[in-house]
């Protein structure tokens, strides 16, 4: 396998079996997960494609506790 980039996205296998995707920061901390196992492989990069396509444009909502 070829040095892995950071910041990047990594899909992998747990230990049951599903497909998971997790992003790490350029210091290799994960930020963010796939919240769940993924029987299909083609739905956990879906998700993972809907983080991937978050931007700037992205609405940001508050609670109402948060000023």
């Amino acid at each position: 396998m070829a040095n892995r980039p950071y910041p990047s996205f990594l899909l992998y296998k747990d230990k049951s079996g599903e497909y998971r995707w997790k992003y790490q920061a350029s210091n290799t901390k994960i930020i963010a997960d796939s919240g769940e196992g993924y029987k299909n492989k083609a739905d956990c990069v879906h998700a993972m494609h809907l983080v991937m396509d978050c931007n700037r444009q992205t609405p940001v909502w508050k609670t109402e506790d948060v000023e």
